[in-house]
């Protein structure tokens, strides 16, 4: 059995310089297409991301190495290597590095829109407070 050839027109080849260095660590570019974007994410100890939702898509997160604090509709939990979340739609979230060795986690996006402009930031006084707006 044989494999439909993949769509060029939907799947963006990844080139080697996708990564983007932040300063809490770095985001790789893995893979990428209309409704879909994998990157690889590196977290510093000690550091995070910053809070944020998104209206268009979801996200899953699964950790590779180290530890991530997850912190998704103001509700926390501590993730370990080969554990996953889910971040549903419109819901606050981030991700922390309580550790000493660096938190790398695959991050699956997915949705009807994942460009760059479908992120709000939230203020870092209010990053542990930050419940989901109803719906």
């Amino acid at each position: 059995m044989s494999l439909p050839p993949t769509d060029a027109a939907t799947t963006t080849p990844v080139e080697s310089n996708m990564t983007r260095t932040r300063p809490w660590g770095t985001v790789t570019r893995l893979e990428e297409s209309d409704r879909y974007r994998i990157n690889r994410i590196e977290v510093n100890p000690g550091a995070h991301i910053s809070t944020q939702m998104h209206f268009h898509r979801t996200e899953h997160w699964v950790v590779v190495s180290g530890t991530a604090k997850v912190i998704v509709g103001g509700k926390a939990t501590i993730l370990r290597q080969r554990e996953s979340t889910y971040v549903p739609m419109n819901t606050t979230h981030r991700v922390e590095n309580p550790g000493v060795i660096s938190l790398v986690m695959i991050e699956i996006q997915n949705g009807e829109y994942i460009g760059e402009d479908d992120i709000v930031r939230f203020p870092e006084d209010d990053a542990m407070t930050f419940e989901t707006p109803a719906s």
